[in-house]
């Protein structure tokens, strides 16, 4: 039977981390009794105290088990951190001992989502793999450089460190952790019980891009500016940096420096997130989406969107298009 201590941070956390977690693992359990086989999960929840209060009072949760307590994990799940990540890690910085006692023990340390602050914290993500929320992806990069973010993954799993991407991508980690020790024939069972799309491997799709601008290089961000603004219109690296007054190279240095990107990659996520926002609301064909947004190859605009969202430029208006839900809902059933 494997031990799987759920973490229960100070402060404002994923409730529905915690208790997703704990349901799929209960009824997995409950899978492996009908199966004729003994419980494969101990769950037991962990915290500094008592009572844990958050969502300003609304909600507590009252951890069975204390972090002084002597005990072992097979495995530690780390919930996300809610409101303030960088004001959430300060406040648990004091965890980071208890968090690598259990896995000097031999736990394995999975983090959802934002979690993924408190663990890399620990050191254990250095030179590792590692994703988060997408939106938090670059303040974590910025903040433990020795974690190799994978902004797409929903999952990423390397010796014994686990991580998950956007908010209910932990439902994908749990089932895929899962899968490692009990098979595919739970797992499969699970994913139709809490309708799980089990194939599901990125959140290409789901970012929203906003150029990093937390630098201070006011020159690039004249140019970031200029880009988001005129992404439409034939763009020249030479011209750019005529415009800052600053040599190609240097220029192509600093941008690189100050928005982690290239400007040539810069540019194709402005026009892509600019086709998504038309492609979701507008009536324009793909055609004519991909003039609006500065390609004239098809094939350059097709092969530039599924290479930054995982998705071929038609197969994302069929997904995320607005329609009414009414239409929607009976479009689906026909």
């Amino acid at each position: 039977m494997k031990r799987i201590s759920i973490l229960i941070p100070e402060g404002d956390i994923s409730l529905s981390n915690v208790e997703g977690v704990h349901h799929i693992f209960t009824e997995a359990n409950k899978w492996l009794e009908r199966k004729g086989k003994p419980s494969g999960f101990q769950i037991q929840m962990v915290g500094k105290e008592k009572s844990s209060t958050m969502k300003e009072g609304y909600f507590s949760i009252q951890p069975k088990h204390r972090t002084f307590e002597n005990m072992v994990s097979d495995l530690v799940i780390i919930p996300a951190l809610h409101t303030d990540v960088h004001r959430g890690l300060e406040k648990n910085r004091d965890l980071i001992p208890w968090i690598l006692d259990q896995h000097r023990k031999g736990a394995e340390i999975m983090s959802l989502c934002t979690g993924a602050f408190l663990l890399a914290a620990t050191g254990l993500l250095d030179g590792k793999q590692c994703t988060t929320h997408w939106i938090h992806a670059h303040e974590l990069q910025e903040e433990f450089p020795k974690v190799h973010i994978i902004h797409d993954e929903i999952i990423t799993d390397e010796c014994g460190i686990y991580t998950s991407g956007a908010a209910y991508s932990y439902l994908n980690l749990i089932l895929y952790y899962l899968e490692k020790f009990h098979g595919r024939e739970m797992v499969l069972f699970l994913a139709k019980v809490f309708a799980i799309d089990i194939n599901r491997r990125s959140q290409a799709d789901f970012i929203i891009f906003h150029g990093y601008k937390n630098h201070s290089d006011t020159q690039i961000l004249q140019v970031q500016d200029y880009l988001e603004a005129n992404y439409a219109q034939p763009v020249s690296v030479d011209v750019l940096a005529t415009k800052v007054a600053l040599g190609r190279r240097n220029f192509e240095r600093r941008f690189k420096k100050a928005t982690k990107t290239s400007i040539i990659s810069y540019l194709q996520r402005v026009r892509v997130e600019a086709a998504k926002k038309q492609l979701e609301i507008g009536s324009e064909n793909i055609s004519e989406v991909q003039y609006k947004v500065g390609y004239s190859d098809p094939k350059a605009f097709r092969d530039v969107f599924k290479k930054i969202t995982g998705l071929t430029p038609l197969e994302y208006k069929n997904k995320f298009h607005i329609m009414d839900p009414v239409k929607a809902y009976s479009h689906s059933l026909q």
